[in-house]
């Protein structure tokens, strides 16, 4: 609704501001007219640079909007652009699979490795459709009534736990030491940005993941948590994009883990929207990456 609501706003400010300052013309147009008649001369010039004056402002405001209108445009249709591509890749997968299950017999485990990279298409698509349907509700998700402080051990764990489920690893794949702090934000989107934070370290860390998380209160106001994986790590001309809607690091053919490129953007939303920030570097000597969310907070009383 507040999408809809804004997006109505901007098609019909410029329109509105359009006729303002057209009507407003026309009537400073007719007074100078009448100023000429009446041979006001140096009134007629005051209203003739206010006249300019005001056209020319109501150009560049017009153009300014236009501008950001055309962008916004361009960056929807990218998105449905990038949407759609994601949808089709893994339709198109499952819908080889069948084609050759229906065309040509295959023996017992050929079948069984078809069935099992289909189940991971679908499982694909499933995860792409759900964090799309969070990146629709990003802006219901945060807001000013629903921001408490929420205790962060207990809230890392059951990220934590969930994400070791998911990715059939022993809970101490993830080591949690925690200041007794608090960050100040919507439950419902701390669950999400730490949930896919963590659900990354766990998938991309090494073959045997090693997770480590470490929250620290910062003078002011700071809970800083610091997420480090000993997998591959970001390359430095990436950190800047990662965050970006559907990157994903690497050719296609070369990825060996299934992702769909939303998880970090909802991250980084979601932080902003909190007036935190999200970062990402190396581990130094060691493999891996870290990932520091910095957000509002307390320490525990």
């Amino acid at each position: 609704m507040a999408l809809s609501f804004n997006r109505r706003w901007r098609l019909r400010f410029p329109i509105t501001l359009s006729v303002a300052l057209i009507v407003v013309n026309l009537a400073l147009m007719v007074c100078w007219i009448v100023l000429l008649a009446m041979e006001s001369y140096w009134s007629a010039l005051t209203i003739g640079t206010v006249l300019f004056a005001l056209v020319l402002v109501g150009l560049v405001l017009y153009t300014i909007l236009t501008i950001k209108e055309v962008q916004l445009n361009l960056r929807q249709a990218n998105f449905v652009d990038s949407v759609t591509h994601e949808l089709k890749s893994p339709l198109a997968s499952v819908r080889l699979y069948l084609e050759t299950l229906q065309m040509r017999k295959v023996d017992e485990g050929q079948r069984d490795q078809f069935y099992r990279v289909m189940m991971e298409d679908v499982d694909r698509l499933d995860q792409l459709i759900s964090q799309l349907l969070q990146i629709g509700r990003l802006d219901a998700v945060v807001t000013e009534s629903e921001l408490e402080d929420v205790e962060m051990e207990p809230l890392l764990r059951r990220c934590a736990e969930t994400a070791c489920r998911a990715h059939h690893r022993p809970p101490e794949t993830v080591q949690i030491k925690v200041e007794p702090t608090f960050a100040r934000g919507a439950r419902l989107a701390l669950e999400m940005i730490f949930g896919n934070l963590i659900d990354n370290a766990v998938k991309y860390g090494g073959s045997t993941p090693e997770v480590e998380i470490e929250v620290a209160f910062v003078s002011p106001d700071r809970v800083v948590t610091r997420i480090a994986d000993n997998g591959d790590g970001v390359p430095i001309d990436h950190r800047a994009k990662i965050f970006g809607l559907f990157f994903r690091g690497g050719s296609e053919l070369e990825r060996t883990k299934k992702g769909t490129g939303l998880g970090l953007y909802i991250v980084h939303t979601l932080v902003r929207k909190m007036k935190g920030t999200v970062s990402v570097h190396g581990r130094g000597r060691q493999t891996g990456s870290v990932f520091e969310v910095a957000l509002p907070g307390r320490l525990a009383a």
